[in-house]
């Protein structure tokens, strides 16, 4: 038993352990919150990835790219298509919001009002990028103030010419020695991953499922039709690539978002999937997926199409087709205003209410399923952010197809 498990890829442990977690979840009831510290455990190990591995690895990136022309187009490449398939992304949320209905004949009269973040202020949000202090930023998390410090290094490692060759060389060995202890942690995931489903599931059981299953049903619709059409159709239409190659590629990195609900806790995972099993070459993945962990919103904007309709629908307040084009607008610019804000799919919901009115009062109901709405949009945000990995690469010349084609081998 044992050989067999060594031998399993790790894909399918990963998946077995969230099966188990979920069973362990429904049966054993609030006895299985027991296992609660393993998956704190695993969340702790990559939190502790988290920080040291955005800067080491955006620094190598840019300095493996010393053609400053280069580094600038692929940074508009990633920008760009994480904004469009964002806005893609909330379009889903609204149509299936209105074809499925789900606030129709609810009553929110009696909710109670929830009272959600403040949203930042969007000039403050892009001044607080530029840290005045690099190392307590680091030591404090700061992702955004991180990576813009990272690539400012960067630069200045490449424009330093051969005085800043040694400094690249040691992140380059530094970045080789983080993707190992990525492997070393990664290993855990199958019992992280169980501990996790096991919390959820006992916390939440079936009953908040059943009462408000057709918003948990529209996001979760959204989220599949979205990976398969808009990424999966993306990759067939612009690298005329197999897409089911590409989801069985990262297929633990989706499992590891889906348990975890953190893009950023994800972010080494999916790195190694990316570059082991779809062959995006370590410089276009280390640029393009930690600005996608904290700009890259898909989910969360679809997210917020289902939910805006649901709480017009039981508030009886019709939506004008100005009003479903201020949604899509405020959700994509709103993607960017709230990068790297703790509770951000609140806040954003926050802000798309008061930008047409809707009572914030529905984000009371809302906020007591956003668990189990989150694992579906964080799947969503990992899975853009490879998809966007593997077009930019392909686009550049910089995604190894052999590696590509042969997913069914390197996945592992």
């Amino acid at each position: 038993m044992i050989l067999v498990w060594k031998k399993m890829p790790l894909w399918q442990k990963i998946f077995i352990g969230l099966c188990l977690g979920l069973v362990a979840g429904l049966t054993l009831g609030q006895t299985a919150l027991m296992f609660k510290p393993i998956g704190t455990l695993f969340i702790n190990l990559i939190k502790m990835l988290i920080v040291p591995l955005i800067f080491v690895t955006l620094i190598t990136g840019i300095t493996s790219m010393e053609d400053m022309q280069k580094m600038k187009r692929i940074g508009l490449k990633t920008f760009a298509i994480y904004l469009l398939t964002t806005a893609i992304a909330i379009t889903i949320g609204l149509g299936l919001g209105i074809l499925i209905e789900p606030g129709a004949g609810v009553s929110l009269d009696a909710a109670t009002a929830v009272s959600a973040k403040e949203a930042p202020d969007l000039v403050n949000t892009f001044l607080n990028i530029v840290s005045k202090n690099p190392v307590a930023s680091l030591a404090e998390g700061h992702i955004l103030q991180i990576i813009f410090f990272a690539i400012m290094l960067g630069i200045s490692i490449n424009l330093a010419g051969e005085n800043g060759k040694p400094v690249a060389k040691f992140f380059q060995s530094f970045s080789e020695v983080m993707f190992k202890m990525t492997d070393i942690v990664i290993s855990f995931a199958p019992f992280g991953v169980f501990g996790l489903m096991a919390w959820v599931s006992a916390s939440y059981g079936l009953d908040v499922l059943y009462s408000l299953g057709e918003v948990i049903l529209g996001v979760y619709v959204g989220s599949v039709i979205h990976m398969a059409l808009t990424m999966g159709g993306s990759l067939a239409f612009f690298t005329k690539l197999n897409p089911l190659t590409f989801f069985k590629g990262i297929i633990s990195a989706q499992t590891v978002a889906f348990t975890t609900t953190s893009s950023s806790g994800t972010l080494p995972v999916t790195t190694q999937n990316v570059v082991n099993n779809l062959g995006v070459s370590k410089p276009i993945a280390s640029f393009v997926l930690p600005l996608g962990a904290t700009i890259n919103m898909d989910g969360t904007a679809l997210y917020q199409g289902v939910c805006v309709v649901f709480i017009a629908q039981a508030f009886n307040v019709d939506l004008s087709f100005a009003n479903y084009m201020t949604i899509i607008l405020t959700s994509t610019l709103a993607s960017i205003g709230t990068a790297g804000v703790p509770g951000a799919g609140l806040i954003m919901l926050s802000l798309v209410l008061s930008s047409v009115g809707l009572p914030m009062e529905g984000i009371a109901i809302i906020a007591g399923i956003d668990r189990i709405l989150d694992m579906a949009r964080t799947t969503v945000n990992v899975t853009g952010d490879a998809m966007v990995a593997v077009l930019v690469a392909k686009s550049e010349g910089e995604l190894d197809e052999t590696v590509y084609n042969n997913t069914q081998e390197k996945v592992k």
